[in-house]
């Protein structure tokens, strides 16, 4: 079948990619910016990509028309915006239009559970966007599934933030609420199980795995699983916006998404809407073998993608091709060149390709967590988004509160962009550089300052910019 996967680089989307592959499928891969899309090597040839984006209708005349099932796997829960809602009606209308246009008699919707009647916002919109598909020509399968558990997820980032971080917990009544989590490994071969399928067009299935707990319990699970003694309180004094506050200060989550699930963990989530057994009648993984996986993924450095991989700054656009050149003119540098052997050049590049996350930013650590605590207080992301892989580096993902924006690894170029909170635009470039035979790590800090803000902001903090740039320029390079 010809199928159209939308969210390719989205953390469903680039782990459903390389399955649909396997199973012999032709698929054409819809993303904003091609740039980003870092499939594997072994399906790029089996592959095709249409650059597009939902919010311009105009952009979607692209789509090819021979498509048989497309895969709307779009959605806005990290948006900063209020008027999130309205951007996914919008984009759902667009997509259904494009649709339309094609011979495609499927449409596959990853989607929430929605069983309660007093909705949270997102969970809202994630019902208002499967009525909008379900207007299409082709048939719509909808799969709602809870909370995924997997390495990289948003749910299991945040449970293992809480477990790992603090040995009692004051915690809101919402801990108390049931829900019916699913391992990633389930819903990707859902997801495919339903391609094609004539029993799941026109059809919408609950999906879940066999155990219903309360986020306590899986709390706790998850700290009986890495042997930690963990204590939970829970307080009814914590109101929605005090519980996103928690989450936010204490897990690697950005404010909107702690915001949008604190307002969805007040609604059970638990499988009511059954019949995806009889089209996949597979057992599902139990919660604690869900953990298991995604802690083993983690320790083999095979995380396929996080939900950071989608863009959730606003400072920076979808395409990255006017961000790959560091602009010259009206912005202040620290530029650190220094020598190197012929024979470090690999060493020191393993070095580069390994900064951030556990392994840290190489000269006084402390100063970056500082500034991480810092950039949280004012609605930052943080330093805790850490890194996908200890050793692989792939353009567009974050890395601590950077976005990657070029990672040339043969080219031995590793360019950066602050998503942190300052008053201009940042750039930090590290490059191995060979000159006339001698090689020279080059590592250069580039700021542009918006209005005086800014420009007080670089010189207030330059003497401390001076000591970190240079010392994490001599530590990489060894010298």
């Amino acid at each position: 079948m010809k199928i159209l996967l939308t969210g390719a680089n989205g953390y469903i989307g680039k782990r459903l990619l390389p399955v649909l592959v396997e199973k012999g499928h032709e698929v054409v891969c819809l993303v904003r910016d091609p740039d980003r899309l870092n499939a594997p090597h072994s399906v790029q040839d089996k592959i095709s990509v249409v650059t597009a984006d939902l919010s311009e209708p105009e952009s979607l005349e692209s789509i090819p028309e021979d498509i048989d099932v497309a895969y709307y796997l779009v959605h806005s829960m990290t948006q900063t915006s209020k008027a999130f809602r309205e951007l996914e009606r919008a984009a759902a209308k667009n997509f259904v239009h494009a649709i339309d246009r094609t011979s495609a008699s499927q449409i596959v919707f990853l989607s929430g559970i929605v069983n309660d009647e007093d909705l949270s916002e997102h969970l809202r919109s994630r019902l208002e966007v499967e009525e909008i598909l379900s207007s299409a020509h082709a048939g719509l399968t909808t799969l709602r599934a809870a909370i995924v558990i997997g390495s990289g997820s948003a749910s299991f980032e945040i449970i293992r933030d809480l477990v790992e971080k603090l040995p009692v917990m004051i915690a809101p009544r919402w801990v108390n609420v049931r829900c019916q989590p699913i391992a990633v490994s389930d819903v990707i071969r859902y997801l495919t199980s339903v391609a094609g399928e004539d029993r799941a067009v026109g059809k919408t299935f609950d999906i879940g795995g066999p155990d219903v707990l309360t986020y306590r319990e899986m709390l706790l699970g998850l700290a009986d699983l890495r042997g930690y003694r963990r204590y939970i309180v829970t307080v009814p004094v914590l109101t929605p916006r005090l519980s996103s506050y928690w989450l936010y200060f204490v897990t690697s989550t950005s404010f909107s998404l702690a915001r949008s699930l604190v307002d969805s963990l007040r609604n059970e989530v638990v499988c009511e809407l059954e019949g995806i057994k009889e089209i996949d009648p597979t057992p599902c993984l139990g919660y604690r073998e869900s953990l298991e996986m995604a802690f083993s993924r983690i320790e083999q450095n095979e995380v396929v993608s996080r939900w950071t991989d989608a863009l959730v700054s606003l400072k920076i656009k979808p395409e990255f091709a006017e961000y790959i050149q560091v602009p010259e003119y009206g912005c202040l540098k620290d530029i650190q060149r220094i020598p190197i052997d012929a024979e470090d050049v690999e060493r020191v590049t393993d070095r580069i390709w390994s900064i951030g996350g556990k392994r840290g930013w190489y000269y006084a650590s402390f100063l970056w967590e500082i500034r991480g605590f810092i950039d949280k207080l004012f609605g930052g992301v943080g330093l805790r988004r850490g890194r996908r892989s200890a050793t692989d580096i792939e353009t567009g993902e974050t890395l601590d509160f950077w976005r990657v924006i070029l990672a040339d690894r043969e080219g031995r170029r590793l360019l950066l962009y602050a998503e942190m909170k300052v008053p201009g635009d940042a750039w930090l470039q590290f490059e191995v550089t060979e000159e006339e035979g001698e090689f020279f790590l080059v590592q250069t800090a580039t700021f542009r300052p918006k209005g005086l803000l800014g420009r007080l902001y670089w010189y207030g903090v330059y003497p401390l910019h001076v000591a970190v740039f240079r010392g994490m320029a001599r530590k990489i390079a060894d010298v």
